[in-house]
């Protein structure tokens, strides 16, 4: 699969079969993410990746996350960022939660594409609580996480989604 299939066919998915992702498919899948590029080349992102059934049943009794979907995923990739990994002068020129959050999207974008292209369904969560979710998973506190992606094979087919057309993105 080209790139820009995978970006074509990439959908967010919220139905997943019972079926577990190999441990060689994950670390495809954090392998794309460790490839991508970060501001100063700090490459902040921290992954924890949740996959025991006792771990995602905590998660579920102390209502982590609001969508129940997730709970069903058969893995939880909790995409966490460290600001304190940059240089002392990015602070003269950026906020470093601003850099975080992009350096783990593009992470995770490579990630995501690359589930994709390995047959496996996601979908990006941003709605949970993440001082529980750092309590359970023993993830710093000083941490970042601006979201979790679940993953799995899916049990859905999504339609494609309407885009807005090139001219009304362009500025």
């Amino acid at each position: 699969m080209e790139v820009k299939e995978a970006i074509e066919k990439r959908r967010s998915i919220r139905r997943y079969q019972d079926k577990e992702i190999s441990q060689k498919i994950i670390d495809e899948l954090i392998e794309a993410a460790r490839l991508a590029p970060s501001a100063y080349n700090a490459q902040p992102w921290r992954f924890r990746v949740v996959k025991d059934k006792k771990i995602i049943e905590e998660l579920k009794d102390e209502k982590v996350f609001k969508n129940e979907f997730v709970y069903t995923s058969p893995l939880i990739m909790v995409c966490c960022g460290d600001e304190k990994v940059y240089p002392e002068r990015a602070k003269d020129n950026f906020d470093l939660k601003d850099l975080v959050l992009v350096d783990v999207s593009i992470a995770t974008q490579n990630l995501v594409l690359r589930a994709t292209e390995l047959g496996i369904g996601c979908c990006y969560i941003g709605l949970f609580d993440k001082d529980k979710i750092k309590e359970i998973l023993g993830i710093d506190k000083n941490l970042i996480i601006p979201y979790v992606i679940v993953l799995g094979y899916a049990d859905e087919k999504p339609d494609t989604k309407p885009r807005k057309s090139k001219e009304e993105i362009l500025l």
